[in-house]
């Protein structure tokens, strides 16, 4: 590989946001890229052969795998990207909601991973790149099961590297803060809404809307996708923002119950 043809690069959720972003910035730093969306899109982003997959369903991942295989004959990148959200109180969503986000978001990871794996050891050599939050690092009242997938992502990636770096492989994280994307809009709503919780959760949901609205540009988070890739030797997390940075030097270094006093005065909970 070199400056001008770095590889074969995977994204999943490629068709807006920041896979779209992330999508044609590998492109532009020399990868040869494959993007993903559930349903075909009109406009794929330059240069990106989009491809329809389903994260849910493992036979339309082992499919998307093998036609990536079959135009490109390897895979040296994969990005984790597709993902949704859920906003409610943990009380007001149903296990088979929960499962549902879920089945997305952490399950979807590791199927696409089950499926490049065997690939890249036959390589001795890829990237696997997760797209985590700041979420996963601290607690999020009103995306109690948004932020517990995020933490999942945190667990399994850190363990996995663990797993497969004799291969040559490696597993890294790369942490969002708040990013200006449709994702606000996007978001799944409890499904069953109790009115216990309506006024914490509407300044919740005004909160969110307030802080993307300030939030990081998605080519932020596409810059350090970039960055994690193409390092030669990649570290386990990246901040993508300063808003993500300071999260983790308020987790890190902070007393819990400091961290639990300041948590609870930015979502305007009594202290």
């Amino acid at each position: 590989m070199n400056n001008t043809n770095k590889g074969i690069a995977l994204v999943t959720g490629a068709s807006s946001g920041i896979g779209r972003v992330t999508a044609q910035s590998l492109v532009n730093a020399g990868y040869q890229v494959f993007g993903t969306s559930r349903k075909a899109i009109s406009s794929p982003p330059h240069g990106v052969t989009m491809l329809v997959c389903d994260v849910t369903d493992e036979a339309s991942v082992k499919s998307l795998v093998e036609e990536v295989v079959k135009q490109a004959g390897r895979i040296d990148l994969v990005v984790n990207n597709a993902g949704v959200g859920l906003l409610g109180a943990a009380e007001e969503s149903s296990i088979n909601q929960a499962q549902r986000l879920f089945d997305v978001n952490v399950f979807g990871v590791a199927r696409v991973v089950n499926a490049v794996l065997p690939i890249m050891r036959a390589q001795k050599g890829g990237r696997i790149i997760n797209m985590s939050s700041i979420l996963g690092l601290i607690p999020a009242p009103f995306n109690a099961f948004y932020s517990s997938t995020k933490h999942a992502i945190e667990g399994y990636s850190e363990s996995l590297d663990h797993e497969v770096r004799r291969f040559g492989i490696r597993v890294v994280l790369v942490e969002p803060g708040v990013t200006r994307t449709a994702f606000e809009e996007n978001l799944t709503r409890a499904d069953q809404p109790m009115a216990t919780y309506a006024e914490d959760r509407a300044r919740s949901e005004a909160l969110m809307r307030t802080l993307m609205e300030a939030g990081d540009a998605p080519q932020v988070v596409a810059d350090v996708v970039v960055k994690a890739a193409t390092a030669a030797t990649p570290k386990l997390r990246y901040s993508a923002g300063k808003q993500s940075s300071q999260v983790r030097v308020l987790r890190r270094y902070m007393p819990e119950s400091m961290v639990d006093k300041a948590l609870r005065k930015f979502n305007g909970f009594p202290v």
